[in-house]
């Protein structure tokens, strides 16, 4: 990634008079689209921690986290995996093995009245799952990919691959709506059973190159009316457009470079995590070592299995807490300095550590009665105050880039806000 050096902002330039260590060029940020104020508090904190200030130590270096969804990236990449998993029909799984994936866990009461079908009847996972797996086997058993002999264009054709592709997305959808974090999080990672590190990396990979050609856009999928099955006639919507942040991009790199470990603690699959992080063609040049994600059991040949990982919290909500104080904290023994995330999933290490000067939240207008919306308000009252811990940094979702201010503005509006 090519970088310009640049000179310290006025913030910056204070905050290094008032005592911090200087900033080197190298360490400096581009102004891109950065709220200026939050720039120059990172800059601040970069300089008064980093290689070259009067407290330093190599062997026991400042460390900092970052959420990845949302976050590092414009979007989801383990919600954008699934829709390339699922149009381009990427299963390790058996159609006996997929159906244990999609039930794992799953309360049978009905799903959240939103998710109703067509006809206005009520969903659960008993109507929708033989639904998926009568359609997987056709597909499977003919799909070339799989265990067939035609080619996707062909079995693309097929009534059977859009009630797949569409029930499975709902399903994703009315799972994550209707039912607690513990339950819905792990429950998509469960759909690369069957698959090795090496191909949901290969997967993850191909998902990006497709996704940055992708507009920003809503997409919405309706099941066919051929195929209603026991669930009857469906519909999803989600917003597609996977972008990589050039912003975050350079924090990484501004980190690493000033002497900080630099870590990835993510909802996500841990593999999807591990390739998006630290291959090069994306910019984050993270090794792929330094992700805590989540995880699950393996065979003795690699090959994933249906099942969370045992003994492990997952990444999520307090599981992200005690996973940072279970690897680093044990490792480092101290807190991250440094935390940014975007939802109520990263609440919680946003708030657990006395040794976080800085927490930065991507601005989602994210609801103002939980911590993280509490924590976006208090960003805003302190905006300009060089000892605020929050900082709020707003984003345009017509065009997937940050804005130079804390106002986020949602797909298809043309205002932006600071708070919800």
């Amino acid at each position: 990634m090519q970088r310009r050096l640049v000179l310290l902002t006025p913030i910056a330039a204070a905050l290094v008079t008032a005592g911090c260590a200087s900033l080197s060029p190298a360490q400096g940020l581009t102004p891109g689209h950065w709220d200026a104020f939050n720039r120059a508090q990172i800059e601040g904190l970069i300089a008064s921690q980093g290689k070259g200030s009067p407290g330093y130590n190599a062997a026991k270096p400042p460390y900092v986290v970052f959420d990845w969804d949302n976050t590092s990236v414009f979007l989801d990449i383990e919600e954008a995996s699934l829709i390339y998993q699922l149009e381009n029909l990427v299963f390790g799984a058996t159609p006996a093995q997929l159906e244990t994936a999609l039930r794992k866990n799953i309360p049978k009461k009905d799903f959240l009245p939103a998710y109703n079908n067509a006809a206005g009847q009520p969903v659960n996972i008993d109507l929708v799952v033989p639904d998926i797996v009568a359609s997987y086997t056709w597909l499977y058993q003919n799909y070339k990919g799989l265990k067939g002999d035609q080619p996707l264009a062909v079995v693309a054709m097929s009534p059977n691959y859009g009630a797949f592709i569409t029930k499975v997305r709902y399903l994703y959808e009315a799972i994550g709506d209707t039912f607690d974090h513990d339950t819905a999080y792990p429950w998509v990672t469960y759909l690369f059973a069957g698959m090795t590190e090496a191909q949901v990396r290969k997967l993850t990979a191909d998902t990006v190159a497709w996704q940055l050609k992708e507009p920003v856009a809503k997409v919405k999928w309706t099941s066919p009316a051929a195929l209603p099955g026991r669930a009857g006639v469906v519909s999803v919507s989600w917003k597609n457009g996977l972008r990589l942040q050039p912003e975050m991009q350079e924090l990484y790199a501004a980190f690493r470079n000033a002497g900080f470990d630099v870590w990835v603690c993510s909802a996500s699959f841990v593999d999807v995590i591990r390739e998006i992080s630290s291959n090069p063609a994306f910019g984050y040049n993270n090794p792929a070592d330094r992700v805590l994600a989540m995880e699950l059991e393996r065979d003795a040949n690699g090959v994933i299995q249906p099942e969370f990982r045992r003994g492990y919290d997952q990444t999520q909500g307090p599981g992200k807490t005690k996973n940072i104080r279970r690897f680093l904290v044990s490792k480092y023994g101290y807190g991250p300095s440094f935390v940014a995330g975007d939802s109520e999933g990263d609440q919680n290490m946003m708030a657990d550590f006395p040794d976080t000067k800085k927490v930065l939240i991507v601005n989602r207008l994210r609801d103002p009665k939980t911590d993280i919306g509490k924590f976006s308000a208090m960003a805003v009252q302190n905006h300009g105050k060089a000892d605020t811990r929050y900082l709020l940094q707003g984003r345009d979702d017509n065009t997937g880039s940050w804005v130079t201010s804390q106002l986020h503005t949602p797909l298809g509006a043309t205002q932006g806000k600071a708070l919800k």
